[in-house]
């Protein structure tokens, strides 16, 4: 957990003012550079994962490795989070972002921020028991503890912003084409 910790310690210092400026900077910047050219808008995300030991991954992105696996009694080793623990996390880490990012935007203040999702997945059609359900998380729910000087009204317009403006959210919420190909 050494790793961790050290990616924690490199992000935990910064300040409230520091995240400000970021956030600003980046909000200004982003917005240059679409007035610019609008096709500097659309963003390509490609990530490769490798097959590891009994149904693992490693997942490559850009210089960052990860490790996904599943617990024993899905096949796995129980050496990382699973695939559709991963799913939750992005969708966990999106909407700190969003609620940063519009936070700023709105001039409210975020003293402290905790997100948890939790997912309902029915594996009768992972295992071929029943072709009738969806394969992936029938129902989620996702918990904001939020914690600052603001009203709970505010905070919850902002929670309401940020589900229209959550990318991840948004693959949860609506159907996405997906094209696959054997190469």
């Amino acid at each position: 957990m050494t790793l961790l910790n050290d990616q924690l310690a490199a992000i935990a210092d910064v300040s409230a003012d520091e995240r400000a400026q970021r956030l600003a900077e980046a909000g200004t910047t982003w917005g240059e550079r679409i007035a610019r050219d609008a096709t500097n808008a659309q963003l390509t995300y490609k990530v490769t994962g490798r097959g590891v030991g009994s149904v693992g991954t490693e997942i490559r992105s850009g210089k960052h490795r990860f490790l996904v696996d599943e617990p024993a009694a899905l096949a796995g080793d129980d050496a990382a989070a699973s695939p559709v623990e991963y799913a939750l996390g992005a969708l966990i880490s999106c909407q700190v972002v969003v609620f940063r990012l519009y936070a700023q935007a709105l001039g409210l203040t975020i003293d402290d921020l905790e997100i948890t999702a939790e997912g309902d997945l029915d594996v009768r059609k992972l295992f071929g028991i029943d072709e009738s359900g969806r394969a992936g998380f029938h129902d989620v729910r996702v918990k904001v503890d939020i914690t600052g000087p603001n009203t709970i009204e505010e905070y919850d317009r902002l929670r309401v912003v940020v589900e229209e403006h959550c990318p991840v959210l948004d693959l949860f919420a609506n159907q996405v084409p997906v094209t696959g190909a054997l190469v």
